[in-house]
């Protein structure tokens, strides 16, 4: 039987993950064994349950419970189920649960790059994308497209982020993925080195003359192979292009002058899989 427990008291500490909480807070870089994160929808959880990650507990509307909630909470025995009306928890939380369920669940320990990039033959990089739904987007990009791993720089959005897991519908749960510096000074200088001596060619996404087509037979032959991807706007750094080994654009028809990081994301991701 789940473990429900009728929402009553609206400032109840237990439910703090779910209402008062920043994603800064969820996060709790100064103790990383206590940090949290939100995911959001049956689908999402589903991936993260059967990635390993556990709950810590659950916040849905009380019809969810014998509904599409009730094989999740058989795989969940013991944990806190914090149930009431829809209309409540929409006070409660500051928005509508459009999918009726919430889970709050430990961070994993991220791995290194080096663990992750070890037998790696194409990865992504995300320098500074801040949004949280280009990131979900491109981490979903990575794993339709087989992207082999992502990292983030240190000021990048949170791949955890809740708005992050859902729009990548789980997939963050999938792809390897890990902060490459812990630090801003950390990238591009010392990132670069890193990717390097792991034995990887460097491709600059950006808009310049001097920049090589996507379609290049040059980038294919490449054995390993970095993605990087700049923040919306600004795109790539000045130093981060200079240093990559290609700046690459996509060509652009009918005056238009480039494409949304995650819509780019996927057709870069296409074009220069591993074959």
């Amino acid at each position: 039987m789940p473990n429900v427990i009728e929402v009553k008291d609206l400032n109840a500490p237990e439910l703090e993950p779910f209402t008062r909480l920043t994603e800064a807070q969820l996060r709790n870089r100064l103790e990383p064994e206590k940090g949290m994160f939100i995911a959001e929808s049956p689908t999402v959880i589903e991936c993260a349950l059967g990635a390993g990650f556990r709950p810590v507990s659950f916040l849905m509307e009380r019809k969810r419970i014998d509904g599409r909630a009730e094989e999740l909470l058989r795989r969940c025995e013991g944990v806190p189920v914090y149930t009431a009306d829809r209309e409540v928890l929409a006070g409660l939380t500051g928005y509508v649960l459009t999918r009726g369920i919430l889970a709050a669940m430990r961070r994993p320990r991220l791995p290194t790059v080096e663990e992750i990039c070890r037998n790696a033959r194409r990865i992504a990089v995300l320098e500074s994308v801040v949004d949280a739904t280009n990131v979900g987007a491109i981490i979903r990009s990575a794993a339709a497209l087989n992207i082999d791993a992502v990292l983030v720089t240190p000021n990048c959005c949170d791949p955890l982020n809740r708005r992050a897991v859902r729009v990548s519908m789980g997939t963050v749960f999938q792809v390897p993925w890990t902060e490459i510096g812990e630090v801003n000074s950390d990238w591009p200088e010392k990132g670069l080195a890193r990717l390097r001596s792991l034995g990887f060619k460097t491709a600059a996404m950006a808009l310049r003359d001097d920049s090589v087509s996507i379609d290049d037979p040059a980038l294919r032959r490449e054995e390993k192979l970095a993605v990087i991807l700049g923040t919306e706007g600004d795109g790539l750094s000045p130093r981060t292009i200079a240093d990559c080994d290609y700046t690459v654009r996509i060509p652009m028809a009918h005056g238009v002058d480039s494409l949304n990081v995650a819509a780019a994301s996927a057709v870069a991701f296409w074009e220069l899989r591993a074959r």
